[in-house]
């Protein structure tokens, strides 16, 4: 694998973070949690609150070597829509950052997925009233 792929992948992976998903092993056995931890070398993860077949598991390692498939619930965050929708009260001063998960607005103010996350004043109260418009909208629950 190129190592340009697998940056790809590992960013995939790592935005599973903190995400719910299911993880089948090779022994066929099914867990459903919160992904909470990666080990990139061995691809073993951590789950938190999960649940298999015996239950209800606060914490469940799994050996990168066993497991064949981990499957995500959530849709991603659209994060092309809300600066498009930011653009139209803000034109020519957003910038989209998909790789970093981030809106740049009037390169001052950092807005993600869960809200504003650097910057103050009017501009960006009114970057926050266009995000949560945008989450109602979309009947998105923010963490």
């Amino acid at each position: 694998m190129s190592s340009t792929a697998g940056r790809k992948f590992m960013e995939e992976l790592s935005n599973l973070l903190q995400k719910h998903v299911s993880i089948v092993t090779s022994q066929g056995k099914t867990y459903v949690g919160t992904l909470t931890g990666v080990d990139t070398e061995h691809l073993s993860v951590c789950l938190t609150n999960a649940k298999g077949e015996q239950g209800d598991i606060h914490k469940l390692f799994i050996n990168g070597s066993v497991i064949l498939q981990i499957s995500s619930f959530e849709k991603p965050f659209d994060l092309q829509s809300l600066g498009e929708r930011l653009e139209r009260v803000f034109p020519r001063m957003v910038r989209v950052m998909d790789d970093a998960g981030v809106i740049l607005v009037m390169d001052r103010i950092r807005v993600n997925e869960k809200g504003i996350i650097e910057g103050s004043g009017p501009a960006a109260e009114r970057v926050q009233r266009v995000f949560d418009e945008f989450i109602r909208e979309k009947g998105i629950r923010v963490a």
